[in-house]
């Protein structure tokens, strides 16, 4: 067995040491100390309803996917016959089974990402709390390993249920070549799109809905701080840190990976097709590289963890972006290995005579330094410390207007960056891999787009990392909460909210990050497609189907093609306005209970009655689960209509405009979301001052407008943004799926 073969190895033993390596973070975690009773009296709550929440929503999610892989079984028996089958002598029911078993794990697993994320998330935050009446390092360590465990295991889960349901599939089912196997995989990818959507909305629409309602009722209208015992919607505003930031993201990220890796291994089986007729070494490594470098990736933030550290004066934001850089500098160095074990040909470029792999290499460079890209640029627009959040405070001297309008600027002014990063990583990804030379029998250009997916993976070798980055996030803002509700020191209260002002800028990066990778997913995702309409179509031209001919290029001339464009740019502005509607409609309902309760419980304001916290959970919780439903429908439906009543290259058309126009939405809503939350808490720090020096903080006429900016901005960066992520490839999964169903 020679190396190339060999270093595949590491799939399933990093996948292994990353379970491994999350236990014994979580053990660490868990035998801290766990505070004061009150401390513990109020995460009891806060797990009780995360708990509650969870159970609720993944019975509803888990109904809908069992009936939605039934569905898709049946829709692939009959359409995916023998001429357009991807395994010919699978066609029928076969291929159906398989895709649906698929879909089903591919769901299950995403679930558990989202059950794991929010189940250290509520036993962690207590543990940060109780931390920081000690120590900010110590608080910091406890959080973000607490966020680790979330990271690890969403990421192994998609490295070893990729892998292992590849190898099943590949080496227990008969006529399953290494060439086809990835094309029957891709339910897995749908399975977990599917489950995020909904977990994400469900989530963001809980969260959002709690942190609206509860702030602007006990900020604005009782004048009482953030968190505080008194009022009513404060636990579920607590609850909604952990089903919507944690859950939520953690199945967002593990379908993000899921469907990334197995896009990546179709176009491998474009070059394992030349790699075969050429000779060149191992030909099946160009499909498995994905894979390898993904436990590379999760190798060095095992390693990156132990980074995290610091001493007690130091900015929290460091100590987290040390940790990052020890991961990226190993991924690197983990990226020239695998390149050049891996990507071998018979020899060197013919273009330009230097060695293919390093031309790979370059191209995995680009994807690092995108992501690198991202993280710093999201920094600057949602961080206290820049231009950007400053504006929006100084703004909020002259109203809520004025703070709206300064907020909207600054998330329209971040797609200017956006675009054009996005634009040089696949410009520079895809023509470094052009100058490998790699070209198919039919002459068109492969390297190219495999350069492009090299730059999609090696970004991803950081996602374990920017995942604990992420769930930081909602720990600390949960800790700061329970040290608050529970009358903590002020220097445990001090220590929690310089931590949440820097775990709202992990959250915003984490987002910018995501928003980042699905633009390159999706490029790689709709290559995918092509080259699955493809591989149906030459069989179609071989059988001399009437009308069969391949799909070189999407004519945006084509009135078909220009309708589903138009109908793609649509859906993700009305699937926005469902996100946001819902959380507005769920918000009003917990400001009437809250406003209800201090009105009719007196005793609540001197502390001798006690808020009925469960009531505002169980209103929160219905609404969310209700509201998640419609547009999660119309995110699966619409695809499946256009392709059925205007063909495959419509779908390709709607697939391009779709991703452009989410991608740069996402990018407004997260960004300018992000950026009033951190104008907010700028203006809280004591930062803001009038003209004669004297500051404006809590209480100030410029706090309320902030915090009505805040509220505006919470449904845009924690429910519709975060949701177009997921839809963006979404629609890129499904359509990879049903592509039979609109080929005619």
């Amino acid at each position: 067995m020679d190396l190339a073969a060999t270093i595949q190895w590491i799939i399933p033993i990093a996948g292994i040491a990353a379970v491994l390596f999350a236990g014994y973070l979580a053990r660490d975690v868990l035998s801290r100390d766990t505070g004061t009773d009150a401390m513990r009296d109020v995460a009891s709550t806060i797990h009780e309803g995360a708990v509650a929440f969870i159970r609720r929503q993944y019975t509803t999610i888990g109904v809908l996917a069992l009936v939605g892989a039934v569905v898709i079984g049946v829709i692939i028996f009959f359409v995916e016959t023998a001429d357009v089958a991807d395994v010919p002598e699978l066609a029928g029911m076969p291929i159906a089974i398989m895709t649906a078993i698929a879909f089903l794990v591919g769901a299950a697993a995403s679930m558990a990402s989202g059950i794991i994320g929010m189940y250290i998330s509520v036993r962690s935050n207590v543990r940060t709390a109780a931390a920081a009446r000690r120590s900010l390092v110590e608080a910091v360590q406890v959080a973000m390993r607490g966020g680790a465990v979330s990271g690890f295991l969403v990421v192994a889960l998609s490295l070893l249920g990729v892998w292992g349901i590849f190898v099943a599939y590949e080496t227990f089912v008969g006529d399953v070549t290494v060439a086809q196997a990835p094309f029957l995989i891709v339910g897995f990818g749908f399975g977990a799109s599917f489950v995020a959507l909904f977990a994400q909305l469900g989530g963001g629409i809980y969260t959002k809905a709690a942190d609206v309602g509860s702030d602007l009722v006990g900020k604005v209208e009782a004048g009482i701080p953030e968190d505080d015992p008194r009022n009513a919607g404060v636990v579920a505003d607590l609850v909604g840190d952990n089903v919507g930031d944690c859950a939520g993201r953690g199945a967002d990220l593990f379908e993000s990976t899921a469907a990334e890796n197995i896009g990546a291994m179709i176009l491998g089986v474009a070059v394992f097709a030349i790699a075969s007729a050429a000779g060149w070494p191992n030909p099946e490594a160009w499909i498995f590289f994905p894979l390898v470098v993904r436990g590379f990736g999760l190798l060095a933030t095992i390693v990156a963890i132990f980074f995290v550290r610091g001493s007690e004066t130091e900015d929290p934001m460091n100590m987290l972006n040390r940790g990052y850089w020890v991961t990226t500098i190993l991924s690197v160095v983990a990226l020239l290995v695998t390149t050049n074990v891996m990507l071998q040909t018979n020899g060197n470029s013919p273009l330009n005579g230097l060695p293919v792999w390093v031309l790979f290499f370059a191209a995995g460079v680009v994807g690092l330094a995108t992501s690198v890209a991202f993280v710093y640029i999201t920094q600057y627009y949602t961080a206290g410390g820049y231009r950007p959040v400053r504006e929006i405070a100084e703004a909020s001297k002259t109203g809520p207007a004025t703070n709206i309008i300064s907020g909207t600027a600054v998330g329209y002014e971040t797609t200017f960056v956006t675009a054009i990063t996005i634009g040089i990583a696949l410009f520079s990804s895809h023509w470094l891999g052009s100058q490998a030379g790699i070209v198919n029998a039919e002459g068109r250009d492969v390297g190219g787009i495999f350069g492009t997916a090299v730059a999609t993976m090696a970004m991803l070798m950081t996602t374990a990392y920017i995942l604990a980055m992420d769930t930081f996030g909602p720990i600390t803002d949960n800790a700061g909460g329970i040290a608050e509700f529970s009358r903590a020191e002020a220097g445990a209260r001090e220590i929690t909210d310089r931590l949440d002002a820097v775990g709202n800028t992990t959250k915003a990066l984490t987002k910018g990050y995501a928003i980042a990778s699905a633009s390159l997913a999706a490029f790689l995702l709709f290559s995918a497609y092509i080259d699955k309409v493809n591989l149906i179509e030459a069989r179609r031209i071989a059988a001399n189907v009437p009308g069969a001919a391949l799909l070189e290029s999407v004519n945006l001339a084509n009135v078909n093609v220009f309708i589903a464009a138009l109908i793609g740019a649509m859906l993700v502005y009305f699937f926005s306005s469902l996100a946001i509607r819902a959380v507005g409609k769920t918000a009003q309902s917990i400001i009437v209970e809250v406003r209800r309760q201090f009105r009719e419980m007196p005793g609540i304001m001197d502390y001798t009655q006690r808020p009925d916290y469960a009531r505002v959970v169980d209103i929160t919780t219905k609404a969310a689960l209700r509201e998640m439903i419609a547009p999660g429908l119309v995110a699966v439906a619409t695809p499946i209509i256009v392709g059925l009543l205007l063909g495959a290259e419509a779908v390709a058309g709607m697939l391009m405009v779709g991703t452009i126009a989410g991608v740069m939405l996402a990018t407004v809503l997260n960004n300018g979301g992000g950026a009033w939350d951190n104008a907010k808490k700028y203006i809280e720090s004591g930062n803001l001052k009038d003209d004669q020096g004297n500051v404006l903080g809590k209480g100030s006429d410029a706090h309320a407008a902030a915090v009505v900016g805040d509220t505006v901005g919470d449904p845009f960066k924690d429910t519709a943004g975060p949701s177009l992520h997921v839809l963006v490839k979404l629609l890129a999964t499904i359509t990879l799926v049903l592509a039979p169903l609109f080929i005619r």
